[in-house]
């Protein structure tokens, strides 16, 4: 049974950092693409970073270059996301999802809650 459970996330101030992670089971992450997603209260999903799973390139929507980074560690068979200089704008619940492209993720998690306020 394929499983993708979030951790991590939680209240930071504005310019902190976070990493929140995703533990996969069922599968092996390096043999994948896998992205993460993340809603805003009030919004529609949102694509944020992606991971090639042949090559490991790494996607990134353009307000989050230069201050996240996706990694995936696969002896843990975990996927990570590191963020950086986080704004009030980053505030929403972050999901990691198999796959790449909008419309073609098979699998989701139950997301984690990334609060950045003062």
């Amino acid at each position: 049974e394929v499983q993708l459970v979030e951790s991590g996330g939680g209240l930071v101030q504005p310019g902190g950092s976070l990493r929140v992670s995703c533990a996969a089971s069922g599968f092996s992450i390096g043999t994948y693409d896998m992205s993460w997603v993340r809603q805003a209260p009030g919004k529609g999903p949102e694509w944020v970073s992606g991971i090639n799973g042949a090559h490991g390139t790494q996607y990134y929507t353009d307000s989050v270059k230069g201050r996240f980074t996706i990694s995936r560690d696969t002896a843990k068979n975990t996927l990570n996301l590191q963020m950086s200089s986080l704004k009030p704008e980053d505030t929403a619940l972050y999901y990691c999802a198999r796959g790449l492209a909008a419309g073609k993720f098979d699998y989701w998690g139950q997301g984690t809650q990334v609060t950045v306020s003062s």
